[in-house]
C-alpha cells in the first residue's frame, strides 16, 4: 500500500519509518504541523525526497479515517 512508509520490528521498534531510513512517520507529520515546510525538511534531511514526506501525510491520513463501531444501543436524546 504504502511503497515509501516500512514498519519493521528492528526498525525503531516497529514504529512507521520512511523506507530505508530512521526517520520515523510520526516525526515528519509533527514537524509539518509545527509548521516547518516540506522545503526546510527537505534541506535537514537529505535523504529524503519530496515524495517520502508526501507518503508521510498519506499514511496519518489513512489513521485518521474513523470508523465508528458502536458499543451499545444508542439511547434515544429526546
Amino acid at each position: 500500500m504504502f511503497e515509501r512508509i516500512s514498519i519493521d520490528p528492528e526498525i525503531y521498534h516497529g514504529q512507521a519509518c520512511v523506507r530505508g531510513t530512521r526517520i520515523p512517520v510520526h516525526q515528519i507529520v509533527g514537524m509539518l504541523a509545527n509548521g516547518d515546510t516540506i522545503e526546510e525538511l527537505l534541506e535537514d534531511y537529505p535523504s529524503l525526497e519530496r515524495e517520502d514526506i508526501l507518503a508521510c501525510l498519506e499514511y496519518a491520513a489513512s489513521l485518521a479515517e474513523e470508523q465508528i463501531t458502536f458499543l451499545e444501543p444508542l439511547s434515544d436524546p429526546a
